[in-house]
């Protein structure tokens, strides 16, 4: 049996604006997005029965509302009365003075401050690019305050000997997921996640992190970086 583990869940899909980074939008799930959560339930159910480990009362979420439903769904699914914890250390990846602008939005605004021509063409993907606004972070950065926040919640040791769930975002988990050696680099691109089925990564007596099961979702050309 592991030391602790924690079943990281991707929100279900929700009404995300077109053409506009995730970032800190604040739409609910979809009709799919419900019924994904309901799906997902299942899975995490299946998952700590398979690792031997029970399911801990308390329950870790972002605050925004694709995360936060996707919680409260399962846990009506799973009849879970623990508490559920909201951090703000788990949202996505924030664009700072841009959050919740389209991509036509930010660009027409860096245009408009002279910043344009030193930005990534990919620059919605780069994960050390920080947009020169105020507030913005990188998606590295998210990735590290996701993966502090992790590292707090394993240093409680009543999470012990349990799976703790924790709902949050594709691409900061990805990032935290790097950050805590469990992905590689290259794979920060190549991979995905499922809306709202967990990857379960744990720690092992040495403090060393490794996914232990779950799957992350290959990308294609159709999927990239909707996350």
């Amino acid at each position: 049996m592991t030391d602790l583990a924690f079943a990281l869940i991707r929100h279900a899909d929700y009404q995300q604006r077109d053409n506009t980074p995730s970032a800190h939008q604040p739409w609910p799930l979809t009709t799919e997005g419900q019924a994904q959560a309901v799906v997902g339930a299942a899975h995490l159910l299946d998952m700590a029965t398979m690792l031997g480990l029970p399911l801990n009362d308390c329950w870790y979420s972002s605050p925004l509302a694709r995360a936060r439903e996707t919680a409260e769904i399962m846990r009506v699914e799973l009849k879970v009365s623990g508490p559920l914890v909201f951090c703000d250390d788990l949202m996505e990846r924030g664009l700072g003075s841009a959050n919740n602008l389209s991509i036509d939005e930010v660009e027409m605004c860096l245009n408009d401050l002279g910043l344009f021509e030193d930005t990534p063409v990919d620059w919605k993907a780069d994960s050390e690019f920080r947009l020169p606004l105020p507030g913005a972070e990188s998606l590295m950065d998210a990735g590290q305050r996701v993966a502090q926040r992790l590292l707090t919640i394993a240093a409680n040791s009543e999470n012990h000997f349990t799976l703790v769930p924790v709902f949050g975002h594709g691409a900061a988990f990805r990032h935290a997921a790097y950050h805590l050696g469990v992905l590689d680099w290259k794979d920060i691109r190549r991979f995905s996640m499922h809306h709202a089925l967990p990857v379960v990564i744990a720690q092992n007596a040495d403090g060393e992190w490794a996914q232990v099961a779950g799957e992350w979702k290959e990308r294609t050309r159709q999927t990239d970086f909707t996350d």
